[in-house]
């Protein structure tokens, strides 16, 4: 289709000031610690340890929350997720391993940075901890000084791989917005293409986060492929995290790379349903009310913002616009794009 047919229709009696639908979906950009300084949950069932270590690493500037067990641990790291969980291994009902495996494998923790804390040294341990996922791995007994020294060193590390996505591999949102920023400040021409997958949360619930892990891993494989089948080397393409993707390209290639993505992601994502499903094209999902609700399979909505008939001044301004056009083509129930043909 043409980019002025439907679903790839444009929209130029919107006001180029507002922003429909944008704000929900805005990119996380920082981490909000919820207090004056970084976030930290400390986990241990003794509760003069775990009062004593509030203490220190209050006194140290950091934002902490106190939990006594790992399945206390783990709900308040879904609800409000910490920058690092300090965790004792031995604990009654979950221990700190099982802590660890249960945060990497949900989204919302999934890149939580992990302290395990322990009396025993056993190398065993250590590897074990490593192996699930953990940062880093302290003995007791230790020192303040030693705590806080590690604790930071995991912090800096961490601070230095958000740029990447953990679970794609993909540059993240930082990476994102260091690529567009520069492209505008460079006055580049550019194309930003904003990807999302419609009814992830329906499939989460059919299938669970590590499926629908998977589903996000090769969606990103499929669109990574296709951008660079039509554009080549020079193609970005960054997760901004959960189902949302950006796409980077030469405005005049931003067309084909959108259909070159549409058309090879909708041959792929019948495979990622059981056969029943992929058989009757929709799955069921029971809803909050206890009520079953029917869901088509996923499909995918791209919003392009283009520099080929007007500039931007900043980064948000690109993606506010591409979010936009995204939002609106959504509409469509279809695998589709839209771009803005606006001059200003």
């Amino acid at each position: 289709m043409t980019d002025e047919e439907t679903p790839q229709g444009t929209v130029p009696d919107m006001d180029p000031g507002t922003a429909t639908g944008a704000t929900p979906d805005a990119m996380p950009l920082a981490d909000d610690p919820g207090g004056g300084g970084e976030s930290l949950l400390v986990v241990d069932d003794d509760p003069f340890i775990a009062r004593l270590l509030e203490i220190e690493l209050k006194a140290a500037g950091y934002d902490v929350r106190v939990a006594s067990d790992g399945e206390q641990a783990l709900t308040a790291a879904q609800e409000r997720p910490p920058q690092l969980v300090l965790a004792d291994v031995m604990m009654p009902n979950m221990d700190g391993f099982e802590l660890t495996r249960r945060l990497r494998q949900d989204p919302r923790t999934a890149t939580v940075s992990v302290i395990m804390l322990t009396a025993r040294g056993l190398s065993a341990d250590k590897l074990e901890g490593f192996a699930i996922g953990a940062d880093d791995y302290i003995v007791k007994p230790f020192d303040t000084p030693e705590l806080l020294a590690r604790i930071r060193g995991v912090l800096n590390r961490a601070s230095d791989t958000r740029s990447l996505s953990p679970m794609t591999g993909l540059a993240g949102n930082v990476a994102i917005e260091d690529e567009i920023e520069g492209r505008v400040s460079r006055s580049e021409p550019f194309a930003v293409l904003y990807v999302d997958l419609d009814r992830f949360k329906a499939y989460n619930d059919r299938y669970g986060f590590l499926r629908g892990d998977e589903a996000i891993r090769d969606t990103a494989r499929v669109i990574g492929e296709a951008a660079t089948q039509i554009v080549g080397a020079e193609t970005f393409v960054g997760h901004a995290g959960g189902d949302d993707f950006v796409v980077v390209v030469p405005p005049e290639q931003a067309t084909a790379t959108a259909q070159q993505i549409v058309a090879a992601f909708d041959e792929m994502a019948p495979s990622l349903y059981d056969v029943d499903d992929r058989t009757n094209g929709y799955i069921e999902v029971t809803n909050r009310r206890g009520d079953l609700q029917r869901f088509p399979l996923l499909t995918l909505s791209i919003g392009i913002a283009s520099t080929e008939k007007r500039m931007f001044r900043h980064y948000a301004e690109a993606v506010t616009v591409a979010m936009e056009m995204k939002q609106y083509t959504k509409e469509t129930g279809a695998s589709s794009w839209s771009i803005d043909r606006r001059t200003n």
